[in-house]
């Protein structure tokens, strides 16, 4: 039969007393009461059922066994404390791994990877690109940043950083720039828009947020991964969709066009980390993150 052991904080204020050989010292290491450890030791007495420490003048002496359970405690303490203090040190000395779609890292982050590292230089942050159907879960990774739609599970903590908007975009260099620019939304339904399979719902609710019938869509030319979608549109290959935070610094730089604009769909632009695991890197990125967004939504 498995005795069960006394309580932690009786152990800790007994390790205390015999490491210091005083209660006052204890009660100041331990940020409690004098009279706080002195429950605490009774209780460990009353629970173990044998006498740990006699008075001795003004002080306390231990018992044998007393003697024998400080060693024990000591040892104990020690190792807990050392390994604390090492697992600190690793979670400080290493890189913050953030797992991210290619597309996303490629067309929004890489851009703004310099500025991160500038600004918050303990981050120590390592990339993990991944074009695949993205887990959150996965071993090694401390935060996920992708577009998912709520409900969140219960196993993870979820920064909220942006709505995600959708839109068409195209080429200046498009040979049907012009036309099609200066047309309705309902233009795009005589198009063989480009598209990816990952995303088949994408062009569908575009459709349905301007008031268009989305069985009525041509799809043409379909890719595999959206970073090679956009690249498709660039070299004027036709007309595509992607997420407004992708195509910012494109339309920015007048590399595409946006002209019928962008909208919202239920998915989120979130940072995920276990909720098992407390890190206040996440929380700073996801602070860095919300100002980013924030600050491109601005222009």
């Amino acid at each position: 039969m498995n005795a069960s052991l006394p309580p932690l904080n009786a152990l800790r204020a007994f390790e205390a007393v015999a490491r210091l050989g005083s209660l006052k010292q204890a009660a100041s290491e331990l940020h409690v009461t004098h009279g706080a450890i002195s429950r605490q030791l009774r209780s460990l007495e009353e629970a173990l059922g044998i006498a740990l420490l006699v008075k001795e003048g003004r002080g306390v002496k231990l018992t044998d066994a007393g003697i024998r359970l400080r060693d024990v405690a000591s040892e104990a303490f020690e190792r807990l404390r050392s390994t604390c203090a090492e697992l600190q040190r690793q979670t400080a000395e290493a890189p913050f791994v953030l797992g991210c779609p290619g597309s996303l890292l490629a067309r929004w982050f890489i851009p703004r990877l310099d500025r991160l590292n500038r600004e918050l230089p303990d981050l120590r942050l390592q990339l993990s690109a991944s074009e695949g159907e993205l887990d959150p879960r996965r071993a090694g990774l401390d935060a996920t940043l992708w577009f998912a739609e709520p409900p969140w599970p219960a196993d993870m903590r979820v920064f909220e950083l942006a709505a995600e908007r959708i839109g068409p975009v195209l080429s200046p260099h498009h040979p049907r720039c012009a036309e099609l620019r200066a047309a309705a939304p309902s233009v795009l339904l005589g198009e063989a828009l480009l598209h990816t399979a990952s995303r088949p719902q994408a062009w569908p609710s575009w459709a349905r947020g301007n008031g268009l019938e989305p069985t009525e869509l041509r799809l043409g030319q379909s890719f595999e991964h959206l970073y090679f979608l956009l690249e498709a549109a660039l070299a004027g290959l036709g007309v595509a969709i992607a997420p407004q935070q992708l195509v910012a610094d494109d339309l920015a730089a007048g590399r595409l066009l946006a002209p019928w604009g962008f909208v919202e769909t239920p998915a989120r632009l979130a940072l995920w980390v276990p909720a098992r695991r407390v890190d206040r890197r996440a929380e700073r990125l996801a602070e860095w993150l919300c100002g980013e967004l924030g600050a491109q939504n601005a222009h």
